[in-house]
């Protein structure tokens, strides 16, 4: 066991700790504080009959004092340490009042990358999050390194702790809501775009940015930062870097980083292109996906070489919701890209395809703007089905457009999935694509984004 560990575990012996969130993470976090002697209480924004089975059966093993429901917040108060989860905003009053007690606020994931001496690999931005992460992991365990995928994916990393070992490598996937006032970042850090998202939950867009900053923040002059040359704010992050940066393109010649110039992924240096890989020998489809591709190679470049880089990437198959396949059904190919929560990540899937789409969209509302999307969809869309709670903020940012290039379009409008589904298989033709990109979170009628597409992929398989 390392140092730092062995001195939290001292630390925390007979503390008052709470955590708050009993999420995935947070249940064995719960486990490992307990057998360490923390003297733990947990809180949870939902009432008792809503949590989840296996964490009352922790808190009933243990004893463990418990406040829940929509007031459980109020009892917050004498802790040495909490331990939020995710959707709980640094921000909350209670915990703001705490900190002001001399209370430390921090998370599973923050603790974990304190108290490790692995080389930790964090990936952020509004989207290509998973798809970056997955691909840097594939990457490295080709090369043959120990590897551990956590964050916002994977297995919570708490539980492996006492293995991890000083020459190992943690990969995580790091939302905004991971990285607000987080005091630590990664060694390796990857920003794969900025745009506007959970505008629902962040006070402003400003806060938002700043959060994200957070993953290079905190490195020295040996930290490392792959930034997208393309999106502006991602772009101007560089002047706040402490270390080397290395900017990735799909639209610049860059001088020196890792570019898509046509069809080809190249890497630049001292005005020397070197050919990796032609995106005709990859799996993946998609501009935002060589993107993707071109920042999980910057971000490995300094620990692996160039061939079992290419020979990872070729391997990859993707992963599950975004812009996967489904099957073929009289000619039309259907796609679930549940993973499509934004107008941006709907914008990028629809320049993924060369044939006309039947387009299904709408969801939970995020309070985003639907503006942008309208004219992608007038540009690679022939039928248009609408469902969810920003059904009708896209129909009319889409009929504005119609109007505006007097240009018609079919758009559907229905209350359920299987409806979509079923107008679907009657509108489209042979030879074209229907695609499952909802432009919205999935909380109107879903737990998350993976229930969502699971769903849709099992109607479309009943077909």
């Amino acid at each position: 066991m390392n140092k730092k560990l062995e001195d939290f575990n001292k630390y925390i012996e007979g503390k008052k700790v709470a955590i708050i969130g009993l999420g995935v993470s947070n249940i064995p976090l719960l486990k490992y504080l307990y057998e360490k002697g923390a003297n733990l209480t947990v809180f949870d924004d939902r009432e008792q009959d809503k949590i989840p089975e296996e964490a009352m059966k922790e808190i009933e093993k243990y004893d463990i004092d418990y406040f829940f429901g929509k007031d459980n917040l109020s009892h917050l108060q004498g802790f040495k340490m909490i331990f939020r989860s995710p959707s709980c905003m640094p921000t909350k009053k209670e915990l703001v009042q705490e900190k002001k007690n001399g209370a430390i606020i921090t998370s599973e994931i923050e603790m974990l990358m304190k108290l490790c001496d692995a080389k930790v690999i964090g990936v952020t931005g509004s989207d290509g999050k998973t798809t970056t992460t997955s691909l840097i992991y594939e990457i490295l365990k080709e090369k043959g390194y120990n590897c551990y995928l956590g964050g916002n994916i994977g297995t919570p990393l708490f539980t492996k702790i006492e293995e991890i070992q000083k020459d190992d490598i943690i990969v995580l996937e790091l939302s905004s809501f991971q990285l607000m006032h987080m005091d630590i970042s990664p060694s390796i850090s990857v920003v794969t775009n900025v745009s506007p998202n959970h505008l629902n939950v962040h006070s402003s867009y400003e806060e938002y940015i700043e959060a994200k900053k957070n993953i290079f923040k905190y490195q020295d002059k040996n930290g490392i930062v792959v930034l997208n040359y393309d999106n502006e704010i991602t772009r101007d992050f560089a002047k706040e870097v402490e270390g080397k940066y290395i900017f990735f393109s799909s639209k610049t010649k860059l001088e020196d980083g890792i570019i898509l110039d046509e069809d080809i992924i190249k890497e630049c240096n001292d005005k020397v292109r070197r050919h990796l890989v032609n995106t005709k020998e990859i799996t993946l489809r998609g501009r935002h996906n060589y993107e993707n591709i071109c920042a999980a190679l910057a971000a490995t470049k300094t620990l692996v070489d160039a061939d079992t880089q290419i020979k990872a990437v070729k391997k990859f198959k993707g992963v599950e919701h975004r812009i996967e396949f489904i099957r073929e059904i009289d000619g039309v190919k259907w796609y679930n890209d549940s993973i499509g929560t934004s107008p941006t990540r709907t914008i990028a899937g629809l320049n993924s395809f060369e044939e006309n789409i039947i387009l299904i969209a709408g969801g939970y509302d995020k309070h985003l703007d639907y503006e942008p999307l309208a004219k992608p969809i007038l540009d690679n869309v022939r039928a248009l089905i609408l469902v969810g709670q920003t059904a009708e903020k896209i129909f009319v940012a889409v009929k504005n457009e119609s109007e505006k290039q007097g240009k018609k379009i079919d758009i559907y409008m229905c209350s359920t999935l299987e409806e979509t589904v079923k107008i679907a298989k009657k509108v489209a033709k042979p030879n074209e694509v229907v695609l499952f990109s909802p432009a919205s979170a999935s909380f109107d009628m879903f737990k998350n984004f993976e229930e969502r597409g699971k769903k849709f992929k099992e109607i479309v398989n009943n077909i």
